[in-house]
């Protein structure tokens, strides 16, 4: 089903009256759809109006720089062990072994 000059006409005068594609759509019996591709290929636009005013666009402000001292958390100090310093395990001679062994049979029960 193709436009006719008066439905193209209809449309344009019910577009520049300011109804939308949803009104004028069954009012032409066609969907909206239709309405709004007929409305650009006619090249009938409502657009937006120009602003009255041109808005002054502000750049964000500069961030002064702060000290690092302020800035930085307290950072725990490494504590490096010394090789020295470890103990080496105690070394037991067989009868001290065996008495540590009975010791613990007994406290077993």
């Amino acid at each position: 089903m193709g436009w006719d000059t008066k439905d193209i006409a209809l449309l344009t005068r019910l577009w520049s009256a300011g109804q939308s594609a949803a009104q004028i759509a069954p009012r032409l019996g066609r969907s909206r759809n239709a309405v709004c591709g007929m409305l650009t290929r006619q090249g009938l636009k409502r657009g937006h109006k120009p602003p009255t005013a041109r808005p002054k666009i502000r750049r964000p402000p500069k961030l002064k720089p702060r000290s690092s001292a302020a800035c930085a958390r307290p950072v725990p100090k490494k504590v490096s062990r010394n090789t020295t310093e470890r103990q080496q395990p105690k070394e037991f001679g067989r009868q001290q072994l065996y008495a540590m062994l009975a010791e613990a049979v007994r406290n077993t029960g």
